[in-house]
């Protein structure tokens, strides 16, 4: 959407009354009544973006083009194209085209059906949300329209749970209270409802055909909807991400008194696309569709994530490309540079092309995908789902584990635990004396006829117990719902105030009813009823860290403006005390949420001018939030009485103790990363075992210079056991001034605690400690504040918690509970990198000893570049005859799950990346040379006098040396392992009748084939198992002293 103010307008043939001083339409104009027509009143015609829903990565024309560039970006397959379109130069061809054209396209073929099904499946996603059905009221009443076909400047009707096509004014609902709840968990993750409020002079119209009488301005932009109704809109808030600001103004023109009146629009008067409705109905004014919806412009496409397997082996498969052209150029050379020997060196470059094998990719795909169904089918972690299949040998590697506090660590399950006023303190074991007290203060007020006192002098503790349960009762979001059973469920945004609100419940202040206008009380003591008006309602916000309401007691008409928020906040909004920062940090270092909560009684002269500044505020377009909260600050804020302090528990996740001490000494760095304060996240870290026993503590927290925090590293440099706490300002701070320094140290640290972090903080430290370490990084968080951090991380796990699904949703593991880390990481993320690094050795290995036996071949023959197998021996090989036996690898275990889950130390051998490296790699390549070698030699020695057979006995020989060696490579025997291995045997000897053209019978049925064929098998296969005994003898693994 362009951010021009010009103004648009959008018109109906309608029939015009008199009061429009127009002509009445003909039965022509009425039919047309349907036709959406956006003209620009001076620029002429103005395309807004349509409504439709556009998730397919590609379309009939980009299908083929995108997949087969992103596929032929990948070394392998580019290498393997030009190779096989190499044998359409007569002078390179060897052997049959579809050899080599046959692999390629395999791999493609599989490629390529894998996309084309997921796109489709997101056409069809795509499909449905663009055909769902709504109605769009207009004079004649309300008609069908599918979403595809709303456009802005629609008045949409939309039912309960039916999803929100498109974002919109709210203007209507079918509510009494001209409120209604959305539920945004497929817009923020977030699973409790949204309270939205309709425009309060749409709402009190008699009904909804009124709104076609309405003249107003939305912001500017002028949409004519009917002779009578012109809402503007004007452009001043472009289109953008922030799901939770809004900024508009609505104007209108009063009927009763022909006065213009002017309302301030904000994010409670939104109905964003994706939200689903979930009370009443509602009308809305559709101002942003399709790519402009704040649901689209908060879609991510993160970063493909790319495993350290992935790119340890596209490293390999260069050096083995260098491999190849050295024996070419080896071939020709020793040969002598003789007439067009640059031709021969492409032959032999043809030749060898199976040293870089294309059935890699496709084996290590396949092998994750199974990787990925053991975790999601493991049923001792319920629930875990792998949304990126591309990682899971990602979860062997992992050096630092960076992990959110609430709802990772904890439950966000959130239990008011004390409560202190100053002069008196209360716990769990003694809040049946609030109880008392509340009884007594309610059933004096009963007798006296008065809710509040009338002077501070009889204000004993009764009064002042009744005042701050009271607050606590009032100062909130929370919403109350009756189920069928007559219980009382609460919906909030915080699950910190869905346990205020139980907690006085279960003092005696039972919160029965709430809309935009009133909160209803219940006064268990007595039975009777409290009901205020609500005046005003100030959300909490993480800049502001505070929330307010302002209240008018219904009997006594007294104004009260209550507020609650952080110590570090509240501290210089409320009167002097002596004891409020002390209590705060004692209730923190006992791990609990501190809130303070005050009051402030207004007159009602206050409360008008307040009303009137606050307005002007609400109303400008120009720094809005800051003119709103200035208003605040100097008209409530100011000399507020403080009534007490409570501590809420966040407790601790199941396992969460054992989960951080086996990953502890599974070598694991561990950063918490929280915004709690230092003293509550140093609490959680000592009671969940994060901080071991006996280890220091290490605090940095208000460094303000550069001196004081290269001080702090000066001093942090030689204590390598400690644990750092350091809070967000000293954090921002050492990054700003001493980057490289800081991370330097903290990175070797065992344990950090960051306090005081915001999301973009937690990105920042994920993306540094990659940069510098180069390890591999995972994060851990169940919130929408986390999701930044997951995406930056090399793994990103979220956990599906009482915050929503929106980590979940962004993460590339889900799981439900953080003690599923410990299963994850130490035998799931074992066995997928073991597995992996074992089998894609295995298959280069299968492509180096037949490149090797056809160099020898080639050498023994003056250097001819002539093909030793050919046709479906070369296709076979590595398809029927080896695949099964190989693939199995995916199966093998080097240790039982018990043994990996009791010793977690054995984790740390993973990180060192020893299953996959040069070292291994070069192994590998010298047992192909050697196996290679001896297996072509002494099938042209043995069998020299039948030299036209070499074929059929070195081939046959071969094969039997790869299903031993896949035996050879086996830990713990399955029995698909066994049954892919006699499969394959049976297989390969079967298909030696079909292929007389390779295999001739009647030579291969003799005893003379048959005993030296098992000779040669032995000598290339028999020393490998008497060196594998070797070395488990005198060097054995570090698992082997623990079976």
């Amino acid at each position: 959407m362009r951010s021009d103010s010009g103004p648009i307008a959008l018109r109906k043939m309608l029939p015009f009354s008199r009061r429009g001083g127009r002509k009445p339409s003909t039965s022509s104009d009425h039919a047309s009544d349907e036709d959406h027509l956006l003209m620009d009143e001076e620029l002429g015609k103005k395309r807004y973006t349509p409504n439709i829903v556009i998730n397919q990565k590609y379309n009939i024309f980009t299908f083929l083009p995108l997949v087969l560039y992103e596929q032929f970006v990948v070394f392998f397959n580019l290498y393997f194209l030009l190779v096989a379109l190499s044998q359409f130069v007569p002078a390179l061809k060897i052997g049959y085209i579809v050899t080599y054209f046959g692999p390629l396209s395999f791999v493609l073929l599989v490629t390529i059906s894998k996309e084309a099904m997921d796109d489709y499946q997101r056409y069809k996603r795509d499909k449905e949300a663009n055909s769902q059905i709504y109605q769009r009221l207009s004079p004649s009443g309300p008609h069908t329209i599918p979403s595809s076909k709303i456009s802005v400047g629609d008045l949409i009707i939309v039912r309960k749970d039916q999803r929100i096509p498109a974002d919109m004014i709210f203007l209507r609902t079918t509510e009494e209270t001209g409120a209604c709840f959305i539920r945004t968990d497929q817009l923020d993750g977030e699973t409790d409802w949204k309270l939205r409020l309709a425009l309060p002079s749409m709402q009190r119209l008699s009904g909804d055909t009124e709104l076609m009488n309405v003249e107003g301005t939305v912001n500017g932009m002028c949409l004519s909807v009917s002779v009578h109704m012109c809402l503007r809109w004007k452009e001043t808030d472009a289109p953008h991400k922030d799901i939770h600001s809004f900024m508009g103004t609505f104007t209108y023109l009063d009927k009763t008194t022909m006065a213009e009146r002017t309302e301030s629009l904000g994010v409670e008067n939104t109905l964003w696309s994706n939200t689903v409705l979930a009370s009443g109905s509602a009308i809305g004014f559709v101002v942003y569709t399709g790519k402009d919806t704040r649901a689209v412009m908060n879609t991510n496409h993160p970063k493909t994530k790319v495993g350290l397997i992935d790119i340890e082996i596209n490293r390999l498969a260069k050096i083995l490309f260098l491999v190849t052209l050295c024996m070419s150029v080896i071939m020709v050379g020793l040969n002598g540079f003789h007439g067009l020997w640059y031709i021969y060196v492409f032959r032999f470059l043809i030749l060898f092309s199976s040293i870089i094998p294309i059935s890699l990719r496709v084996n290590l795909d396949m092998g994750k995908t199974v990787y990925a169904r053991q975790i999601e089918n493991d049923t001792s972690i319920q629930g875990t789902i792998v949304r990126t299949s591309t990682l899971p040998e990602e979860l062997g590697r992992i050096e630092y584990l960076l992990t959110d506090k609430t709802g990772t660590l904890t439950k966000n399950d959130m239990e008011l635990k004390k409560l202190h006023m100053g002069t008196m303190s209360y716990s769990l074991d003694t809040m049946d004396e609030i109880q008392a007290h509340l009884a007594s203060a309610c059933e004096q007020t009963e007798q006296s006829g008065k809710m509040n006192m009338p002077g501070k002098s009889r204000r004993n503790i009764a009064w002042r117990v009744k005042d701050i349960v009271q607050a606590l009762a009032l100062c909130h979001n929370v919403t109350p719902s009756f189920n069928l059973d007559e219980e009382i469920t609460y919906q909030a945004a915080s699950p910190d105030e869905v346990a205020i609100v139980r907690w006085t419940e279960q003092m005696g202040m039972v919160l029965v009813h709430r809309d935009i206008n009133t909160i209803r009380l219940r006064i268990t003591a007595t039975g009777e009823y409290l009901e205020f008006e609500i005046l005003n309602v100030f959300p909490f916000t993480s800049e502001s860290k505070r929330m307010g309401i302002i209240i008018q007691d219904k009997q006594t008409q007294e104004i009260f403006f209550y507020q609650k928020g952080a110590d570090a906040v509240m501290s210089s909004i409320v009167q002097y005390n002596d004891w409020l920062d002390e209590e705060c940090g004692n209730m923190a270092r006992e791990g609990l949420r501190t809130l303070v909560i005050a009051k402030k009684k207004l007159t009602e002269e206050a409360y008008d001018l307040f009303k009137e500044k606050f307005h002007e505020a609400e109303i400008s377009m120009h720094e809005r939030n800051e003119n709103k909260q200035a208003v605040i600050e100097s008209h409530l804020e100011t000399e507020l009485e403080l009534l007490g302090l409570t501590g809420v528990e966040d407790k601790l996740q199941d396992g969460v103790k054992n989960t951080l001490e086996n990953l502890r000494n599974a070598s694991l760095k561990i950063w918490m990363l929280t915004g709690d304060k230092v003293e509550t996240a140093t609490c959680i870290a000592v009671s969940s075992k994060l901080v071991s026993r006996n280890q220091q503590i290490y605090q940095i927290t208000k460094v303000s210079s550069t001196m004081e925090a290269f001080d702090e590293i000066d001093n942090l440099q030689s204590k390598t056991d400690c644990c750092l706490v350091i809070d967000g300002e000293s954090l921002q701070f050492c990054l700003d001034a001493c980057r490289e320094e800081f991370i330097e140290v903290a990175t070797r640290l065992p344990v950090v605690v960051c306090c005081r972090c915001s999301p973009t903080q937690k990105a920042d430290i994920t993306c540094l400690i990659k940069d510098y370490t180069k390890k591999r990084v995972l994060c851990v968080g169940d919130g929408g504040n986390d999701v930044s951090m997951i995406q930056a991380a090399d793994v990103g796990v979220g956990i599906v918690g009482k915050e929503g699904r929106q980590a979940s949703l962004a993460a590339d593991f889900s799981i439900t509970q953080f003690s599923h880390l410990t299963k994850l990481l130490l035998w799931h993320g074992r066995n997928s990198y073991k597995r992996s690094a074992k089998l894609s050795q295995f298959v280069i290995h299968r492509g180096l000893i037949i490149s090797v036996m056809q160099a020898v071949f080639s050498a023994l023959f003056y250097f001819a570049p002539i093909a030793l197998y050919q046709g479906m021996l070369i296709v076979g090989y590595a398809t029927l005859y080896t695949m099964a036996p190989v693939f199995s690898l995916v199966l093998d275990q080097d240790v039982n799950e018990e043994i990996a889950l009791m010793y977690p130390e054995l984790y740390k051998d993973l990180t060192k990346g020893r299953s996959l490296s040069y070292r291994t790699f070069f192994t590998w390549l010298l047992i192909s040379v050697y196996q290679g070698g001896a297996i072509m030699v002494l099938s042209i020695i043995l069998f020299e006098d039948e030299f036209i057979h070499i074929v059929s006995i070195s081939f046959t020989a071969l094969i039997f040396n790869e299903l031993l060696m896949v035996a050879l490579q086996i830990s713990t025997w399955h029995k698909i392992m066994l049954l892919s291995e006699i499969t394959t045997m049976l297989i390969y000897i079967g298909s030696m009748w079909l292929l007389p053209t390779y295999f001739d019978m009647s030579f291969i049925l003799t005893e003379r084939f048959v005993w030296k064929v098992a000779v040669i098998t032995a000598v290339s296969s028999l020393p490998l198992y008497i060196v594998k005994i070797i070395r488990r003898r005198f060097a054995p693994p570090s698992y082997t002293k623990l079976i």
